[in-house]
């Protein structure tokens, strides 16, 4: 679906993704873990076009142009960015616009998203009103509106209880049933052992592992596998 040929990038004198070369396939979900600083933004930034590479490129599968590839992606980003003095239904109608979703079809798939994630009784309520977990779902069918086949998770349980995490690993894996290709950025090691078919791991701007879960494990926790790469 994705596939990465050297690519590197540089802010100067400093090297913050350094030569990645791996593929992202279709259908999985593909976990990019990695400490603070050790390249995970700037790649999901240069997978989201909003940076682009010193050198080497990136593929997309379908897709040969800009237009192409944001038609293909969808982004949840870390924090929330609602415009809170909108109602649900209001925010999802005004991202449905900015994809230039076509009137007749705009409220049918938002209703649509609301009964997916069981927030059809919040429609018309206050975005600032929502408790956590509510707004972490609706940010992630704010990203389902334009129908992507790729999803970008950033750090998308941060600062929820357990109860709620499970619930949202839950519609992940949902996610990942319709066929949509997921990346996960995670600081929650347990979270990516879990849903991940695949993990990255990057340590100061170089891949130092790229394999299942399963493969990288044998016999230990992931956390201890990603604790011995990236010390």
């Amino acid at each position: 679906m994705i596939k990465l040929e050297n690519v590197t990038k540089k802010f100067g004198e400093l090297t913050a993704v350094n030569n990645l070369s791996f593929e992202i396939l279709r259908g999985e979900i593909f976990g990019l873990l990695g400490k603070n600083g050790a390249g995970k933004t700037t790649t999901i930034k240069m997978l989201t076009l909003q940076l682009k590479p010193t050198s080497g490129q990136i593929f997309f599968e379908d897709a040969e142009n800009e237009i192409e590839i944001k038609s293909l992606i969808g982004i949840v980003p870390q924090h929330l960015n609602f415009d809170q003095d909108l109602t649900v239904g209001e925010n999802l109608e005004l991202h449905a616009r900015l994809y230039h979703l076509p009137k007749n079809l705009r409220q049918k798939k938002i209703d649509e998203l609301l009964h997916f994630v069981e927030l059809e009784k919040v429609k018309n309520s206050f975005v600032k009103n929502l408790s956590g977990g509510m707004k972490r779902r609706l940010l992630i069918i704010r990203a389902l509106i334009h129908e992507p086949k790729i999803l970008f998770l950033d750090e998308p349980t941060v600062a929820l209880d357990p109860q709620v995490r499970r619930k949202i690993w839950e519609l992940i894996q949902n996610l990942k049933s319709r066929g949509i290709t997921i990346i996960l950025t995670t600081h929650y090691i347990e979270e990516a052992e879990f849903l991940c078919d695949r993990v990255a791991i990057l340590n100061i701007g170089k891949l130092v592992a790229l394999d299942t879960t399963k493969n990288l494990c044998k016999g230990k926790s992931l956390e201890e596998i990603f604790i011995q790469l990236t010390n």
